[in-house]
């Protein structure tokens, strides 16, 4: 296991991530649907896929990680599908994530989109990463039968190097797995060069990557190669961590480089007494209309244990797109401070 991971796994064990939403879909871009008007989730297409996906996607990496109970999974999940939620992500390292989401979820298979992730092994304990052809395809089987069905909709690899996707056995292996009609879609989850490739090669049907007030180098590094492409987006980490809920640095490694770029970009909303605001204008509700309203973007992916934690979203979003001008100053802050070395966070 990478130390990104392990720093990873350090952080959710700590604290959940909050929710976000998406207003573009690049190329398949049409006029906002806001959930205050219509009182559902807005819908968008994912890339040139036949998917059409509710903005909002649960991310299953805190219910592994925080040992939440299954009974709390089972409502969590179903009330999030009943709200209008059709995008479950999660991945096969995080810990028992799979299994819940198959226990809890399996019964409604065609209410939803089912994504997970391989590549970080966790057959046998300490046994780390596995970008062989014959490994991926075990994991990809390991997957499917911890979520209770005969095929998944997405398999992203999950953050493997530049080398490892020249190699092309890693890729090749994914691909094998969607002729086999064990995932309909393949993608891949990662950040900076490796994600470049990854759109470039044209190989892959998704990219999933970290996009945030303090994280940009994909607004000009993948997203717009990926809506010439013609790939549906997936934005993790849509609010950095929440890092402005920090006076000092946090101990959590998993934190610290977000909260070191907001140091720098000193943004006036993340700042003082702005920095507690909890409406659709504070520091989170500004941070993920951001993320939303970048090009390419399909849907954000959600980490919660909080079963009521959807109607929150709803109403802290509603209020839609930033306007024009406060996004052009996090673009114009970024550009004036960021630093070669602030590339995107694996």
């Amino acid at each position: 296991m990478s130390r990104n991971q392990s720093t990873r796994r350090d952080f959710l064990k700590s604290s959940a991530a909050t929710a976000a939403f998406t207003l573009a879909a690049g190329s398949t871009m049409t006029s906002p649907l806001r959930a205050a008007d219509t009182g559902a989730v807005e819908k968008r297409r994912f890339g040139k896929t036949d998917m059409t996906v509710g903005v909002l996607g649960f991310g299953g990496a805190e219910i592994g990680f925080e040992g939440t109970d299954p009974q709390t999974v089972t409502k969590l999940l179903n009330a999030a599908l009943d709200a209008g939620l059709n995008v479950v992500d999660t991945a096969e390292c995080y810990a028992d994530s799979e299994e819940k989401i198959g226990k809890a979820i399996a019964g409604r298979r065609k209410d939803f989109y089912l994504f997970t992730k391989c590549g970080h092994a966790v057959e046998t304990p300490g046994q780390g990463e596995d970008w062989s052809k014959k490994g991926l395809l075990r994991s990809i089987e390991r997957s499917l039968s911890r979520l209770n069905t005969d095929h998944v909709d997405l398999v992203h690899l999950h953050s493997c190097s530049l080398d490892e996707l020249k190699k092309g056995e890693c890729i090749e292996a994914l691909e094998q797995a969607k002729k086999e009609g064990k995932t309909r879609y393949i993608g891949y989850s990662g950040d900076s060069q490796a994600a470049r490739y990854a759109v470039e090669c044209g190989r892959f049907d998704s990219l999933q990557t970290s996009l945030n007030i303090c994280d940009q180098e994909p607004i000009e590094l993948t997203l717009p190669l990926a809506v010439t492409k013609g790939m549906g987006v997936i934005c993790k980490r849509p609010i950095a961590n929440a890092v402005w809920r920090y006076e000092t640095q946090p101990d959590n490694g998993y934190h610290v480089g977000y909260w070191k770029r907001l140091q720098d970009l000193k943004y006036d909303f993340a700042s003082g007494d702005a920095a507690k605001k909890q409406d659709a204008n504070g520091p989170a509700g500004i941070a993920m209309r951001f993320t939303a309203m970048q090009p390419a973007v399909s849907v954000l992916i959600v980490g919660t244990t909080k079963p009521e934690r959807w109607k929150q979203n709803a109403e802290l979003l509603s209020a839609g797109p930033l306007p024009k001008e406060v996004e052009a100053s996090i673009r114009k802050r970024w550009k004036e401070v960021a630093k070669a070395d602030w590339i995107g966070q694996t």
